[in-house]
């Protein structure tokens, strides 16, 4: 009889989180800066989900780094907000992976922003990305199949740019 491997979690959810006081801005809102370190905490909290483990530097001389990251902000959060994280992978190949995370306000369900990540694996002697051992590419495959099956919360690897349009008269 073959062993069952556990469902995979579509996607990947944290709450508990909400906006602190000193997370507040002059602008009477939640602060940027906040937004990452909450989409930090919440991806520290689904890790393991992804196969990765929290001791890996010491057991396997390995880790992860963040090579580049895209934040938007959707709507407005304020202090005492409850967050609902969720993140979902979207693509991994032996050194790579990439995911996007959604914050929801938990009460109120509405989308308040998303961060799109792509984390290297990293080889902690030499400091540099390497393979993925095979049984964590294997996870991240069984992972990224059942990603796959739920919609993405918005765009995923846009770039930064002004649209620009044709004058359309005197302002």
């Amino acid at each position: 009889m073959r062993d069952e491997l556990p469902p995979i979690e579509s996607p990947f959810l944290v709450e508990g989180l909400k906006v602190l006081p000193a997370w507040i801005d002059s602008n009477g809102h939640f602060n940027i800066a906040y937004y990452l370190h909450c989409f930090d905490l919440a991806f520290d909290r689904v890790y393991e989900r992804f196969g990765f483990e929290h001791g890996m530097i010491k057991t396997q001389q390995a880790s992860t780094f963040a090579a580049e990251l895209h934040l938007s902000f959707k709507r407005e959060l304020f202090e005492g907000a409850p967050l609902r994280i969720a993140t979902q992978l979207i693509d991994a190949d032996p050194r790579r992976c990439s995911f996007v995370q959604a914050m929801y306000h938990a009460d109120e369900g509405y989308l308040a922003a998303t961060v799109e990540w792509l984390i290297l694996y990293i080889d902690m002697n030499q400091r540099k990305v390497a393979v993925m051992p095979a049984t964590l590419q294997a996870h991240l495959a069984r992972v990224l199949e059942a990603h796959r099956a739920i919609p993405l919360p918005a765009p995923v690897g846009r770039g930064i740019s002004i649209p620009r349009r044709p004058p359309s008269g005197p302002t």
